[in-house]
């Protein structure tokens, strides 16, 4: 609430230095803020008696903006990246897929590692648990495993996180 929103009959008063001016009444308040062509804005109400502040409320509402854009442009968002792999892979195709895998673990990505059985492909699971586990091992240096291989459906599935 800000100048004459505010209806209360006492407030705690603290001018735009910090300094407490004391408990005045709401419009001795709004006569000192007047007076200094400032806004008097409530930033307490549940206190007893509420915490009023003299300050350019603009100003205020500025410098706020300008922080909330600050923190967002700091924020790291994590994508997940997805790498497809088949049971039926190479040994070099697969050193291909932990190169990439690997850069995305560089760059604080996390990376999901899919192998999708196909007919039946479904049967040789423990192919696809194989190939998993090597490729866990092959990005150790950059990654550990989020989330443990799992099937889920006709797909095996596991994330990896970067190393802290």
């Amino acid at each position: 609430m800000i100048n004459e929103q505010i209806r209360d009959k006492e407030i705690r008063l603290i001018d735009e230095n910090g300094e407490q001016l004391g408990i005045v009444s709401s419009r001795e308040a709004q006569k000192i803020a007047d007076e200094r062509k400032l806004d008097l804005v409530k930033i307490a109400p549940t206190a007893k008696p509420p915490v009023c502040r003299i300050m350019d409320y603009g100003k205020y509402k500025f410098d706020q903006a300008k922080k909330e854009k600050e923190a967002r442009k700091k924020q790291k968002t994590v994508d997940v990246k997805e790498l497809r792999l088949s049971p039926s892979i190479d040994t070099h195709d697969v050193q291909v897929k932990v190169k990439k895998a690997n850069e995305f673990l560089k760059d604080g990505d996390k990376v999901k590692i899919s192998i999708r059985f196909r007919g039946r492909e479904i049967g040789h699971s423990k192919v696809g648990m194989q190939i998993m586990e090597d490729f866990a091992k092959a990005t150790a240096e950059f990654g550990v495993i989020d989330k443990p291989a799992k099937m889920e459906g006709k797909s095996l599935v596991m994330f990896l996180a970067p190393k802290n």
